[in-house]
């Protein structure tokens, strides 16, 4: 069985038109009549559609190609043949379509029910009926259909969530986002117990706050050490950033300074964004201290006590990410920002 997948090749393919028919009428009382070919139908599309209920690509892994059918040849008689069914491919939102070969954005794929046509089918041929003259009465002649298009396609799912989790592994991410939200992530006392992106929805002033848990990021990560480099881009779309910082840390302040140098190196705009910075485990021996001295370190920047075990800080923590995403909104974002690809580190 697959899990989470947020990104897949799939091979694509429009219909062909149907062909246009040669026949003449006949009856009879009329044994010499026109020509009377109808029509061939157009191919079917190819068809992306969002899907609010899908948060991952892994139904694209079991099936990797998807052809629409093609067009009926056209009938005798005038009739005109059946056009072929669409293939609708269903994606979650937050979806690129990218060329495989360029890494070039077709398209970013990001509201509820929105429906892209990506190839479209072939048109059908004309039939015979169209080519009488009246020089030329017996026309032997039929437009064949035109061809559909076929390639293929670099599927990538990029999360959309209003707030997203960064820090290194075992600094609480997933325990909070458990007790701050309905989501249910896997919480251990080792490295990497998050190996896949967790979403969860906060309730807070009335209004849902999507906030995404990505697995714990290291030193090197946008090098593509760990696991890290591989899901920054889940949080590319957010409204802000929460740095967690595991406050028993001895070299909380290091730690800090890798977060924000791996953020730098995959995309410089990730600084840009508001952030705040947690403190986790408060509720441990000498906590306390440690926050205060942080704090004072870096006095121009939101910090934040919290413990999920005691719940010490959380209604600040929960204030905090409401004014977070109601000043992205203020601020004329209401939608999900648009994607922009990272440029490469040098």
């Amino acid at each position: 069985m697959i899990g989470f997948a947020d990104e897949v090749y799939i091979d694509v393919a429009s219909g062909n038109g149907g062909n246009g028919c040669v026949s003449f009428r006949r009856e009879k009382y009329v044994p010499k009549g026109g020509p009377d070919g109808g029509d061939g139908g157009t191919g079917g599309s190819v068809i992306f559609e969002v899907r609010q209920n899908l948060k991952t690509l892994s139904h694209l892994k079991t099936k990797r190609s998807y052809k629409a059918e093609n067009g009926e040849t056209g009938k005798g008689k005038q009739r005109h043949g059946r056009n072929g069914a669409d293939v609708v491919i269903p994606v979650p939102p937050g979806t690129l379509i990218k060329d495989p070969d360029t890494g070039k954005v077709l398209r970013d794929l990001t509201d509820m029910d929105e429906q892209w046509v990506i190839y479209k089918g072939g048109k059908g041929g004309k039939g015979n009926m169209h080519y009488a003259t009246s020089r030329r009465q017996v026309p032997r002649y039929a437009q064949p259909g035109e061809p559909g298009v076929a390639g293929r396609l670099h599927v990538e799912l990029h999360i959309i969530a209003d707030i997203g989790f960064v820090g290194l592994p075992n600094a609480g991410k997933s325990s909070l986002l458990s007790v701050l939200t309905n989501a249910h992530p896997k919480i251990a006392a080792y490295a990497f117990t998050t190996r896949t992106p967790n979403l969860g929805v906060m309730r807070y002033n009335y209004r849902d706050i999507i906030l995404a848990d990505i697995p714990g990021i290291i030193e090197g990560a946008s090098h593509g050490a760990g696991l890290g480099d591989k899901f920054l881009k889940h949080i590319a779309r957010t409204a802000g950033l929460v740095i967690m910082l595991d406050l028993t840390d001895e070299n909380i302040i290091h730690t800090y300074e890798i977060v924000l140098n791996e953020l730098e190196h995959y995309a410089y705009e990730m600084l840009q964004k508001p952030r705040i910075i947690l403190g986790t485990k408060l509720d441990l021996p000498g906590t306390k201290d440690v926050l205060e001295q942080f704090r004072s370190e870096f006095s121009d920047e939101i910090v934040i006590g919290v413990s999920s075990f005691s719940s010490e800080g959380l209604e600040e923590v929960k204030a905090s990410f409401y004014n977070m995403v109601q000043s992205h909104a203020r601020s004329g974002n209401n939608g999900v920002s648009g994607y922009t690809e990272p440029e490469e580190s040098t």
